[in-house]
Order: structure tokens, then sequence, then C-alpha cells
């Protein structure tokens, strides 16, 4: 359903807040309890439209759920070789981490499914997961050279292989590392820069040994996995729309209790002290500061004024979602900020280059696109306007925060219905 959100600007603020559970370890609980040996519970749960598509998925292959809640579930795992093949196509919505993260699991089955999403999702390219699926002996069949969704797979027996990922993707390692649990021999995964370790960590949680070696990652195919009790941290990628609204308005304060402190994830935080920004990591002590083999903790900020800054290539993949809203973060900074070659942008829901740049500048925001660099001369004021989501739930929620620091005029967000993929609580508490 169509709808829009219109905010105005404030000028400061003090608040303590805690997130919803994180989405990417949300859908990987899933995924693992699905496929491991007994009950998983998993408390924490973010019930939005991407992970219940995750949910759906596994119960239409058979394995049993139980709720507790919105929030809190028990899986009932059938073990890696229990899944049954789905009576129809398994419909992912827009969510682009179901569907590559399924394709692994799905090529060591012993039946065929059909993968589907909607519009955006059969847009957004998949041959970056397929193909090394492929040369693990899965048969995948899809559209425009199997690039593009709807996806047909057809589980085989794998081989282990030592693949180097051309572009840095955590979902991709993770599908690779997902059918590498089914696969002959080792399997070997090298990131040409660090990418969110979500997987490897989790995959220890349900006892898998994953040797770790710098940009590296490895397990050995067979075995299996065992049910496990899995509590999800808040998610730091929807805490980061707050963070930087706090860290934009001088004299703001904000305290995020109990949030994840991943170090594959809190990259925006480092380009933020950068730009001047005040923010203090608490992390948790002993048994408390670590869950499900994620570190959590506190995070407190203090707003004052920002300076621009350069965000390198290399720092991206820890920091891929937060681009719009450091993007925002940019326009209240005092002199340049540069994004260097942030392409892997173009293919999320939406072109997030275009739909930033294009929103941005209607507000007024002095921001250019060179070759996939993004480059803005922040610290004027800029005002409210009428904006377009582009239908992409990052993109939408990055805008609203950046009418709320605008300098004066009401900024209107249209089509926000988006924003229920990944934050459904976002437009009450903005």
């Amino acid at each position: 359903m169509r709808k829009n959100l219109s905010v105005s600007p404030i000028h400061t603020f003090s608040k303590t807040l805690t997130f919803p559970g994180d989405k990417s370890i949300s859908h990987r609980s899933v995924m693992l309890g699905a496929i491991a040996k007994g009950k998983t519970e998993i408390r924490n749960f973010l019930p939005a439209e991407d992970c219940v598509h995750t949910l759906n998925a596994f119960q239409k292959m058979g394995i049993e759920v139980i709720f507790h809640g919105k929030e809190r579930l028990t899986l009932y795992g059938k073990g890696l070789r229990g899944l049954r093949r789905s009576r129809g196509p398994i419909y992912l919505g827009n969510s682009g981490t179901s569907m590559r993260l399924l394709l692994g699991i799905l090529a060591g089955q012993h039946f065929t499914t059909t993968l589907s999403g909607d519009p955006s999702l059969s847009q957004r390219p998949m041959r970056r997961v397929v193909l090394p699926l492929k040369k693990m002996g899965a048969e995948i069949r899809g559209r425009h050279n199997d690039n593009l969704a709807p996806l047909t797979i057809r589980g085989r027996t794998l081989k282990g292989i030592r693949y180097p990922l051309p572009i840095p993707s955590a979902q991709v390692k993770s599908a690779i590392l997902l059918a590498g649990l089914y696969a002959e021999g080792k399997t070997t995964v090298i990131e040409p820069f660090k990418t969110r370790d979500h997987t490897e960590r989790m995959l220890q949680q349900f006892g898998k040994s994953v040797s770790l070696r710098g940009v590296s990652a490895s397990l050995e195919g067979g075995g299996e996995l065992q049910g496990s009790r899995v509590d999800v941290p808040g998610d730091i990628s929807s805490a980061a729309f707050f963070i930087i609204l706090a860290s934009a308005l001088e004299g703001s304060q904000l305290i995020v209790r109990n949030i994840g402190l991943n170090p594959t994830r809190i990259g925006f935080i480092q380009v933020l002290k950068r730009m001047g920004a005040w923010i203090t990591l608490v992390p948790k002590k002993g048994t408390e500061g670590l869950k499900s083999g994620e570190p959590v903790g506190d995070i407190e900020v203090r707003g004052r004024g920002l300076r621009g800054t350069t965000v390198t290539v290399s720092e991206i993949p820890t920091l891929i979602d937060e681009l719009p809203i450091l993007m925002v973060a940019g326009a209240c900074a005092k002199g340049e900020t540069l994004f260097q070659q942030a392409s892997e942008l173009r293919v999320k829901e939406t072109d997030r280059i275009y739909s930033m740049v294009t929103n941005l500048r209607k507000m007024g925001v002095s921001i250019r696109n060179e070759k996939d660099n993004v480059i803005l001369q922040g610290g004027k004021p800029f005002h409210g306007a009428r904006v377009d989501s582009f239908k992409d739930h990052r993109t939408a929620m990055s805008l609203a925060v950046a009418g709320r620091l605008s300098r004066k005029g009401k900024t209107t967000v249209q089509d926000v219905a988006c924003i229920d993929t990944s934050f459904p609580g976002f437009i009450n508490l903005i």
C-alpha cells in the first residue's frame, strides 16, 4: 500500500533508544536453525517483511515453527538434508539476502526449487552467486544468462572449491559457505576486503568449525549442525539513522542500548568519528557482552558539528547499508565529502546513487555523481521538499532524517511502505 511520510525540522533532542533485532542475523538464524538437527530458539527476531519471507520459505519446505509472540520463535530443524520440496515456487518479495543465501542451501538438496521475487528483486544481479555454485556442481537456470530471477535450482552432489570473490559481498560469501556444508572436501572463500561475518560466527554457534585467516574463510563439508539458542542483538544499521541524526544536531544526546557491535558492521561509526562526531562505544563485559557469538553493548552520542571526509573503496564493504544515510551526514558536514567507487549501491533495491543524488538536490544539497564517485559540498543549510523513496527502504529512511535536519520547510517522502522490509517501527520513531 502506498503511503507518504511528512516530517519537519528539529533543532535538538535527547533520547535513550533500543532497536529491533538485526536483520542479517535474523535471516541466518532461521536458515541455520532449519538445517540443523533439533530445536533452535530465536529471541529478538526481526519480524520485518524480508525476514518473514525467509521464515515462510522454510515452512514451505517442511520446517515446523512455533511463535511465542512476534519476536520469539522456535524452529524444529531437520538436518542438512531434511528439507522437502516445496509444492510450488517460493516467493521472496524484495529480499536479496533470502534469495542469495537460499541458493547456497538449495544447491545441496536432492530436489528442484524455483525462487521468485517482486519486480525489484527480479532485476537484481544473481550471476555473482550462480557462477561459483555452478563451479561446485549446482544446476541453476534463470533469465538473462542465469543472472535474473525467477531462478530454478536443482540440487546436486557438490564439490568444495577455492573461490576468490571478484566483488566483496557478504551475501555471495555466505551462499558459497552454506553450499560448502553439502560439498565433498574443503570450501574456501577469499575476499578482496573484509565483509560482515555473521555467517561465519553463526556457523560456529551451531557447531560447525570455520577456519578464518585474514580475508579467507574455509570449512569442510559433511557432518551436521546442532540446534541452538540465538539471541539476536539490536540492528546497528537501523540505529545508524538516529546516530547520524544526533551527531549532526548540535546539543543532542542519544544513548543506544543493547546494540550489535560486530567490527564488520561499525565502519560508518569510524567514518563519523573522522568527521568529528562525538561517539563512544561501551561494550558489555563477560557473558552479557556476547550474544550468540556477536559482540553487543551501548553507544553514546553527543551532537556537534561535522566536517567532510573521504570514504575509501576499501571501507565500502563495512558500511554498504549506511552509505545513503552517510550522504545525509555529508550534506551537514562542512567542506567536501567524497564516497569513492560506490558502484555496489546501483544494484540494491534501487540505484541508491541515483535516488540519493536526485532527492538531496531537490532539498538544495550540493551533490553530484562522477563515475560512481559521490561528491558533496556540505555545511550549507538545505530545505524541505517533496521527495521519492524509489520504493527503497534505506533511501526512504535517509530522506526522512534529512527532513529532520533541514533548516526550514516540510519534507514529504513519497511511498514509504517499503520501510517495512527492514524497520517496521521507523515511522513512529522518527
